[in-house]
């Protein structure tokens, strides 16, 4: 069984574009406004089944490959 995906570990790590959010095939992704109005995602551990989608897709992680 694989893991569930970490998107960021920090907020600071992520660009809030969504592109994780709009790309999830099981819609286990819902962005979440903070504080300050900055989104971000945030994953549904019920509903993700780790296919890395999200993670394949973010040009945050692209780009630090």
């Amino acid at each position: 069984m694989r893991d569930i995906p970490v998107l960021f570990n920090n907020k600071d790590e992520c660009c809030g574009c969504a592109a994780c959010y709009s790309i999830c095939p099981q819609r286990a992704i819902t962005m979440s406004e903070d504080e300050m109005g900055f989104e971000y995602p945030i994953i549904d551990k019920t509903k993700c089944v780790c296919c890395s989608i999200c993670i394949k897709t973010c040009p945050v992680k692209i780009n630090a490959l």
